[in-house]
């Protein structure tokens, strides 16, 4: 798949003795902390507290989404000048002041909260095209695999742990308070970098030499015949976790507490598909990545058929929606392979290339959205799963019939012609 040059990386053997693929766990933690833990829950709840409107709401957690769409702008940056551990750390420190500034607003929905949760965001992207070109740089298939299992649980647990403290903490204590203590679950996990063996210095003998070397790299992951099935794959329906944030609003139509929602949806959900992700590390890396990732992502589809074909009792919904957040968890630990295969090696641009790849991950994400609630406003209850589950299944059936049947030998030994 990725070219020969960039390929001798990804050996079927174990975890080499120098490599930490854990560490990525914690390496994710501050921008979970950011992402997942203040923009994917508490700062909506601190909005209403102080009486926000909530079309204002919608509107600033709508701007505050920008920065993962659009950060392989400036992910570059992660590629150069100091090792891309010492930039997760600058990241993270960065992250963490920006983020208790704006909570030392007097108001979260303030104009100077905003752009400082904004700025936040942005130097938490930093985080994610290290941690990818650090990943990069793993040689066993096995590390790499386990590292996408523990950079996606890492994630989806220090994001509702977050979470549960700043809602757990926001009637207890002063705004700028509760900014000291989301500044220092940003900032403190990432000092697990300084265990993160160093990485090798691509050496070059000039800016000229450089950039024809990055210019290589890029040339060798994106413009060849095989990148079309890998970006097919992730650009793709299945997978995309979209029904994450539609599913609490078909609890009422499946006669659901609002205590059994907060639970399921809340920090139990978050910690179901942090155990998803954790248990893809336990597929052989004798399946390759797209053919396992294809295979989950089908599995997911089938638990929202669930939801589909099941009848509308609070039992039915409970059971769908544990399946299916367990199997997306393993779904994203599985996309994250995927990502480092087509990846290749980091070489020198590594975490640049890692950013523009991930970043199309988020396009299924927005366009299942739009689809599944047009599923609802058709077919009722039942027509937002359906359509879910029906693009799912064909969208991975068709890619895993490609990877199947095509006569390939492993990624790692041959590679094919670029694009003229």
């Amino acid at each position: 798949m990725p070219p020969a040059h960039l390929t001798q990386v990804g050996s079927e053997g174990p975890t080499a003795p120098h490599e930490r693929p854990w560490l990525f766990g914690l390496l994710i933690a501050p921008v979970a902390v950011i992402s997942n833990g203040v923009l994917g829950g508490a700062l909506a709840y601190l909005l209403r507290t102080q009486g926000v409107n909530p079309a204002r709401e919608g509107s600033i957690v709508a701007l505050l989404t920008l920065p993962p769409t659009i950060y392989f702008l400036w992910s570059p940056v992660t590629d150069f000048w100091i090792r891309r551990r010492t930039w997760l750390m600058v990241a993270a420190a960065a992250g963490a002041v920006a983020m208790l500034a704006a909570f030392r607003q007097s108001n979260m929905a303030s104009s100077g909260a905003v752009e400082f949760i904004f700025l936040s965001a942005c130097f938490g992207q930093l985080i994610v095209a290290g941690c990818g070109g650090m990943m990069g740089t793993l040689q066993s298939e096995a590390s790499r695999r386990r590292a996408g299992s523990f950079y996606q649980g890492g994630s989806l647990a220090f994001g509702a742990l977050a979470v549960f403290v700043l809602v757990l903490l926001a009637h207890r204590l002063r705004l700028d308070a509760l900014g000291w203590i989301a500044a220092a679950m940003i900032a403190l996990p990432a000092l697990a970098a300084l265990a993160e063996p160093d990485e090798r210095a691509v050496e070059s003998r000039g800016a000229s030499e450089t950039l024809a070397r990055i210019w290589r790299e890029f040339k060798d992951t994106f413009l060849r015949w095989q990148a079309i099935p890998y970006t097919l794959t992730i650009t793709f329906p299945m997978g995309s976790g979209a029904l994450i944030g539609l599913l609490p609003g078909l609890a009422a139509d499946y006669r659901v507490s609002g205590q059994q929602v907060a639970w399921i949806n809340g920090l139990g959900g978050a910690l179901l598909m942090a155990a998803g992700a954790l248990s893809a590390s336990l597929i052989s890396i004798r399946v390759r990545a797209p053919v396992a990732y294809l295979l989950v992502c089908l599995t997911n589809a089938l638990t929202i058929a669930v939801l589909w074909l099941g009848p509308q009792r609070p039992m039915v919904y409970i059971a769908g929606v544990v399946l299916y957040l367990f199997t997306i968890g393993a779904a994203y630990a599985l996309f994250t392979a995927v990502v480092l295969e087509f990846l290749g090696s980091s070489g020198k641009s590594g975490s640049s290339r890692y950013a523009i790849i991930n970043s199309l991950g988020n396009l299924p994400v927005a366009y299942m959205s739009f689809l599944d609630g047009r599923g609802y406003a058709l077919w009722g209850p039942r027509g937002e799963p359906a359509a879910d589950a029906v693009l799912s299944v064909l969208g991975g059936t068709l890619l895993l019939s490609y990877f199947v049947l095509s006569r390939r030998n492993s990624p790692t030994m041959k590679s094919d012609p670029v694009l003229p």
